[in-house]
């Protein structure tokens, strides 16, 4: 039996440079043969020296300190081995994966496509209110989530290995072609985040409210009205917004 491997990546930073990084934690989801996708027993976590001290502020959101990572490796020394593991993976995913492509840079994971778990869970998972990493694991309590090796939030391996059963689940609802297309698109609100309209899905709006969110700075807001746009029928972004097809009278 062939077995498909997608590897979970989290990311634990001291800061916004690209090797900043001082801890990576990961948690595989295998595929054997054309049964359902499920966790392996690898997982894992690495503390990363990033080069620099760690802020007050930033130990306040994952509690890792300067003495934790002083004799750990660089991320460039660690980074390969984990994210281009013996046998390969299929893909590398991880929760707003945009975080974590910022520093697992395609020289460091072999040019590896990327799933976003936000992004397919936008899709998959309309009707909830919330999409966070955290409040999925709550809202969905994915079947077989051990509650403490989901602990503590905001360290590494913990939250890889709850963004795997938001996975796990994904890849059970959709093809890994469908959900690697989605994470390639920016992501699909199903309701309007702020404003006025906030809180009401897009084809409440009338025409000329979606026409107003088509210049939104978020590109996720911009998408979101397009898309609804297109649904009714009208033009891609940048373009006069008038219906695609003509009527012949």
């Amino acid at each position: 039996m062939s077995i498909t491997r997608i590897r979970v990546i989290d990311l634990e930073t001291a800061g916004n440079g690209p090797n900043d990084v001082c801890e990576i934690g990961w948690q595989d989801v295998i595929r054997v043969g054309d049964g359902e996708w499920s966790l392996s027993e690898e997982r894992g976590a690495r503390f990363v020296n990033p080069g620099r001290a760690i802020s007050a502020e930033t130990m306040a959101i994952h509690h890792i300190r300067d003495e934790d990572v002083i004799n750990a490796p660089f991320w460039k020394q660690v980074a390969p081995g984990i994210l281009q593991p013996e046998g390969g993976v299929r893909a590398l995913a991880a929760h707003r994966a945009a975080f974590e492509q910022r520093y697992c840079r395609p020289s460091l994971t072999g040019g590896a496509f990327w799933i976003c778990t936000w992004k397919c869970a936008l899709r998959i998972w309309p009707d909830l209110p919330r999409f966070s990493n955290q409040m999925l694991r709550y809202q969905r309590m994915p079947e077989g989530l051990i509650h403490d090796i989901g602990l503590p939030a905001h360290r590494a391996m913990p939250d890889a290995y709850v963004t795997a059963r938001h996975l796990r689940d994904l890849l059970n609802a959709a093809s890994v072609e469908q959900l690697l297309k989605w994470s390639n698109e920016p992501g699909l609100l199903p309701r309007v985040p702020s404003g006025p309209d906030r809180g009401k899905s897009w084809d409440r709006l009338s025409l000329a409210g979606l026409q107003e969110f088509l210049g939104d700075r978020d590109v996720d807001i911009r998408f979101s009205a397009q898309s609804e746009l297109t649904s009714r029928g009208y033009a891609r972004e940048n373009q006069t917004v008038e219906p695609a097809q003509r009527s012949l009278l």
